[in-house]
């Protein structure tokens, strides 16, 4: 999977081992343009970089939540999972990329967010989407992922 942003080109090896349900769903959306023109809404320096919600909110998803899958490997600069809120059965259509090994302690306390794959090339893209917001968590000129294609192999 490619996603296209003005900071460049973000590849992601996708793997259904990982979490087949969280997976399955993330590839149909990006598949059917839904992530296309959607922002990253929320960046966290040493943390993550989030997107996916179509209202740019941090509250949007696409209208249904998918079942809970085990997390079995660890967090790590990279890493692409599924956002979820507090609450059970609660994925949709958010994702994060992990900016940072730092981040590893504090997803594993909560061990809930379905890891999905991981960035094969493109982490300086990564780094600049997190520059641009200038350490603003809700940045007011958000990021934008021009393009989501999905290359089946």
């Amino acid at each position: 999977m490619t996603i296209q942003t003005d900071k460049g080109a973000i590849a992601i090896e996708v793997r259904a081992d990982l979490s087949p349900i969280a997976t399955g769903n993330f590839v149909a959306l990006a598949g059917c343009g839904y992530y296309d023109g959607v922002v990253f809404h929320r960046i966290v320096p040493g943390f993550v970089i989030q997107g996916g919600d179509p209202t740019g909110t941090g509250a949007g998803g696409p209208g249904y939540e998918i079942r809970d899958e085990p997390v079995t490997t660890q967090y790590s600069r990279g890493t692409v999972a599924m956002a979820r809120t507090a609450a059970p059965t609660s994925v949709g259509s958010q994702f994060f990329i992990v900016v940072d090994d730092a981040a590893r302690a504090a997803l594993a306390q909560a061990n809930t967010y379905q890891i999905i794959g991981n960035v094969t090339s493109g982490m300086e893209a990564v780094d600049a989407i997190v520059a641009a917001a200038g350490g603003v968590e809700l940045p007011t000129n958000p990021i934008v992922m021009t393009k989501v294609t999905v290359r089946h192999p």
